[in-house]
């Protein structure tokens, strides 16, 4: 089971204590702990996933709870490397050519 998490109430939860509680209690705890539904290391991957096409400061955080949660450094290669160079160029703009 992944590790408890306190992000929100650590960084915002006196400026915004709502939302630090869902952060932590409903993502964190309430989503990433359903392990029967879908593991932990699963989950990292799809968030890593997610946040390297939005290019967000949590992306460094995410991929250090992926490794926590088992991703491989070998995993972490092909994710990037699926996610970051698939778009530009195999989007179907490029690949129908000049009409």
């Amino acid at each position: 089971m992944a590790k408890k998490q306190t992000a929100g109430r650590d960084n915002l939860g006196e400026f915004a204590p709502k939302f630090a509680e869902l952060n932590d209690d409903v993502l964190f705890d309430e989503v990433w702990s359903r392990e029967d539904q879908m593991p932990a290391h699963d989950r990292s991957l799809i968030t890593v996933s997610s946040l390297l096409t939005q290019g967000v400061p949590q992306l460094e955080a995410h991929m250090n709870i992926a490794k926590q949660n088992g991703v491989t450094k070998n995993e972490m290669v092909e994710l990037i490397t699926k996610v970051v160079i698939k778009p530009p160029f195999f989007s179907e703009d490029i690949t129908k050519g000049d009409d």
